[in-house]
């Protein structure tokens, strides 16, 4: 039984991506530079990590922190005076963790042009009232894209996992 501090757990529902999808835009200033006028991939990473937690929240309700990054790729250079489009959503859910997609768009507002800049794919734990891992609501696919990315991500679960094992397997690492 639970203290009177406790909430109750948060009954598990099916969610879809579109539920808890976040859109947001940065402009690149000089201080998100570096000395050739291209944004820092260390400020583009911090801005996915955090649309990434607000998608996950958003999904599991709770608070989240983020486990991994899986992979980010930097596909083209953003420059200062670039406004920064990141669009985020959930893509596969396990027990307590998902996985969040971050699409990076660079748009140059004085020539209408919109280029994909930057993608990464993030895996955010969910957490209860104790800081421990909590089971998160179930995810439904519903549109041909949505079931894409959620059997892409299935599979570089699967990936990981198996990684995991191999190196596990292989022995205690060399120093």
């Amino acid at each position: 039984m639970g203290t009177m501090n406790e909430a109750a757990p948060l009954p598990l529902k099916t969610k879809t991506p579109r539920d808890s999808q976040v859109e947001s835009r940065y402009i690149v200033m000089p201080q998100h530079a570096n000395d050739v006028g291209f944004a820092f991939g260390g400020t583009i990473m911090s801005w996915i990590d955090m649309v990434a937690a607000m998608v996950a929240q958003k999904h599991c309700e709770r608070e989240v922190v983020t486990a991994s990054s899986d992979r980010i790729s930097f596909l083209q250079p953003i420059r200062i005076g670039d406004q920064v489009v990141l669009r985020a959503s959930v893509n596969y859910v396990g027990r307590t963790s998902l996985e969040v997609g971050v699409l990076v768009t660079r748009e140059n507002p004085f020539r209408s042009e919109s280029v994909r800049a930057t993608t990464a794919y993030l895996t955010l734990v969910a957490l209860d009232e104790k800081k421990q891992p909590v089971m998160i609501h179930r995810l439904r696919p519903e549109t041909p894209d949505e079931i894409r990315r959620f059997n892409h991500a299935r599979l570089r679960v699967e990936a990981r996992r198996e990684l995991h094992q191999k190196i596990s397997q292989s022995g205690p690492a060399a120093g």
